[in-house]
C-alpha cells in the first residue's frame, strides 16, 4: 500500500492510523520511545525539498520503531543527473523496504509509486500533503476528542495542504470553509471528491465569513516552495487573509488556531495569535513524530 494521496486511505485506516498515533504518543511520554516493531526495515528518505518537521519526524519515527533510516538529496542521485523516476524506483526497491519523497511536483512520486514494489509515502509534493493532516486530525481529535462534526475554516492560499485537509476532512465526517481570493481555490477535483463523500465545503472570500464559530482555524505560508519569484503579488493579493485576533474572535471560544510551519509572522498569522492559548501550533508539530510512527507501522503491517 501507498500513500499518495490522502484519499488513499479508507476512513477504518484513518481511524486505525489515528488510534495507534495516541497510543504511541502516550508510550513515548511516559518513557517508552522505542520499540522493535520495524527491526530490519529501511525507510529511504528522498528529498527535492527543504525540509525540517517532514525529515526529523520520519527519521525519528523509523529509528523509535526499530528499523533505519536512509536520508538523501535527489540532486545526490543520479535522478540529478537525468536518470528517469521509473528506473530508480526500481532499484531502490531491491534495497530498502519503503521511500518517502518529498518533491516539488506530484507527478514525480506517482511515476514514483507506479514503478516501486515497496511501499512509497508522499512527504510533500505541489498538489497533496497527506502526512501533514494525519497529524492534525490528531490534533483535532485529541483537543476536541472529536472529530465528526467539528467545522475547520481554512484561510489563504488553497494550497496543497489545503487539498489534503479537504480530503481528511471528507474521510473524518468534518465540514470545511475555505476563505480564499479569486485564483487562490483547492483543487477543484479535491472539492468534487470531497462533496461527494458527504463532506460540507464551502468556499467563501471573506475570512469573517469562514471564521465565524467555527472549531478550527487554520493557515499556512502564503509563498510556498517554488513561488518566490510570484512573491509580492501574493502578498498583495493575501493580505486580507492573516489569521489575527481579530479573526480569532469570530471563532468559538475554544477554537484552535493551527499551521503546519514554517510560521511567516505578521504575513499569514500575527505573533499574538501564534503564542495565544487558542494557538496548538506546536503540539500539532510533535504529533508528525506520532502519526508518521503510527503510518510507518500501518503500512508495514498490510504489506505482511
Amino acid at each position: 500500500m501507498n500513500l499518495i494521496s490522502i484519499f488513499d486511505l479508507t476512513p477504518a485506516a484513518l481511524d486505525k492510523i489515528l488510534e495507534q498515533a495516541h497510543t504511541l504518543k502516550r508510550a513515548r511520554r511516559s518513557g517508552s520511545k522505542v520499540s522493535t516493531e520495524l527491526t530490519g526495515q529501511i525507510l529511504a528518505l528522498i528529498f527535492e525539498k527543504p525540509s525540517t518537521r517532514t525529515r526529523v519526524s520520519f527519521e525519528v519515527a523509523m529509528r523509535e520503531l526499530g528499523g533505519e533510516v536512509l536520508s538523501l538529496n535527489a540532486s545526490e542521485l543520479q535522478l540529478g543527473r537525468g536518470e528517469r523516476v521509473q528506473e530508480t524506483a526500481k532499484v531502490l526497491s531491491s534495497y530498502v523496504d519503503a521511500v518517502m519523497i518529498r518533491a516539488y511536483q506530484h507527478a514525480t512520486v506517482e511515476e514514483f509509486a507506479q514503478y516501486a514494489a515497496i511501499p512509497v509515502i508522499n512527504g510533500l509534493t505541489d498538489f497533496e500533503h497527506p502526512c501533514q493532516i494525519i497529524a492534525d486530525l490528531m490534533t483535532i481529535q485529541e483537543y476536541k476528542q472529536r472529530l465528526q462534526g467539528v467545522t475547520v475554516a481554512w484561510f489563504g492560499d488553497g494550497n496543497n495542504v489545503c487539498n489534503s485537509l479537504i480530503g481528511g476532512a471528507a474521510l473524518a465526517g468534518m465540514a470545511v470553509r475555505v476563505a480564499c481570493p479569486a485564483g487562490y481555490e483547492p483543487a477543484a477535483a479535491i472539492v468534487e471528491k470531497a462533496r461527494s463523500m458527504g463532506c460540507d465545503v464551502r468556499l467563501t472570500r471573506s475570512p469573517e465569513e469562514a471564521a465565524t464559530d467555527a472549531d478550527v482555524l487554520y493557515t499556512d505560508v502564503w509563498v510556498s516552495m517554488g513561488d518566490e519569484a510570484e512573491r509580492e503579488q501574493r502578498l498583495r493579493d493575501l493580505k486580507n487573509y492573516q489569521v489575527n485576533e481579530a479573526l480569532v474572535a469570530r471563532a468559538k471560544a475554544d477554537a484552535l488556531v493551527m499551521h503546519c510551519m514554517p510560521v511567516h509572522i505578521g504575513e499569514e498569522m500575527t505573533e499574538g495569535v501564534l503564542y495565544s492559548a487558542n494557538s496548538v501550533i506546536f503540539e500539532e508539530a510533535e504529533n508528525r513524530l506520532h502519526a508518521q510512527k503510527a503510518l510507518l507501522s500501518y503500512l508495514f503491517s498490510v504489506q505482511d
